[in-house]
C-alpha cells in the first residue's frame, strides 16, 4: 500500500507541470500519469532526476514553513529550478521574510535562494485574479513561440511583477522570453533568474502564430521602449 502511494505521488509530481499548463486530456492515474509526466520532465534541461529533486526541495521547504508558522506557508510561493529557489509573495513582517529565506537556505540540495518576498498585507482578490491572468498569458505565449523552449521556464507573477526561473539555450532565447513577459498588459516589471545553458542554438524561425501587441517587435530585432516604463532586472 505504501509503495503504491509513493508511485502515485511521484506520478503527480512529474505530471503536475502538464496540469498547470492546461494540457487537455491529462489522465493522472498511477503509471499512466507518471509516464506522461516523465516524458515532460525528460524534455527539460534538468531531466527527470532534476525535476524530482526540485519537487522534493519545494515540498520540504513548504512543509518546514508550515511547521514554523502556517501564515508563512500561506503567504509565500516557492519555485525551484536546478536547486535554485525563488521565494515570492507577501508576509506581514520583515522577521518572517528573513525566517522564510533561512528555512529555504537550510533545506538539503538547495544551491541558492533568491528572496523576493514583499513585506505587505495580504493582496486582495482582484490582485490575485490579475496576477493569475498575467501568469497564464505569459506562459501561453511562451508555449506558442517556437524560439522559446517553454518547458525550461517557470513563471510566477506577484503584484504585476513577473519572475522567470529556469534555463535558456542562448542569450537570444532568454531575451525573447523576457520580451514576451514585458509586453503582457498589466506587467510592471520582469525579474529573470534564468541561467544560460550550452546547447543547440535557437534557429531563426518566423514570429509566433499568436503575435504580441502591435508595439512589440518580432524576435531578433531590438525591443522598442514600451509606453509605460517596465523595469527589467537580470542576474
Amino acid at each position: 500500500m505504501l509503495r503504491m502511494r509513493s508511485i502515485l505521488l511521484l506520478g503527480t509530481a512529474l505530471a503536475m507541470p502538464l496540469a498547470l499548463q492546461g494540457c487537455a486530456g491529462l489522465l493522472l492515474v498511477g503509471g499512466l500519469g507518471a509516464a506522461g509526466g516523465a516524458g515532460y520532465a525528460a524534455a527539460q534541461e534538468r531531466g527527470v532526476d532534476g525535476t524530482v529533486n526540485d519537487f522534493t526541495i519545494k515540498t520540504n521547504i513548504e512543509n518546514a514553513l508550515i511547521s514554523t508558522n502556517p501564515e508563512m506557508q500561506k503567504g509565500v510561493t516557492t519555485n525551484v529550478y536546478g536547486g535554485r529557489v525563488v521565494l515570492t509573495g507577501r508576509l506581514p513582517t520583515e522577521q518572517m521574510k528573513i525566517a522564510a529565506a533561512g528555512i529555504a537556505g537550510r533545506t538539503p540540495n538547495v544551491r541558492s535562494v533568491y528572496n523576493e518576498i514583499v513585506v505587505a498585507p495580504d493582496p486582495g482578490l482582484w490582485d490575485g485574479t490579475r496576477d493569475a491572468w498575467i501568469n497564464t498569458q505569459v506562459r501561453s505565449q511562451m508555449v506558442l513561440d517556437p524560439t522559446v523552449r517553454s518547458v525550461n521556464y517557470t513563471v510566477d507573477t506577484e503584484n504585476g511583477t513577473v519572475y522567470l526561473i529556469g534555463s535558456a539555450r542562448s542569450q537570444g532565447e532568454l531575451d525573447r522570453a523576457t520580451q514576451i513577459a514585458r509586453y503582457v498588459p498589466g506587467v510592471r516589471k520582469v525579474v529573470s533568474y534564468v541561467e544560460l545553458r550550452s546547447g543547440s542554438p535557437v534557429a531563426a524561425i518566423p514570429a509566433p502564430s499568436q503575435p504580441l501587441p502591435d508595439n512589440a517587435p518580432p524576435a531578433g530585432q531590438p525591443m522598442a521602449v514600451p509606453r509605460a516604463p517596465i523595469q527589467v532586472e537580470k542576474l
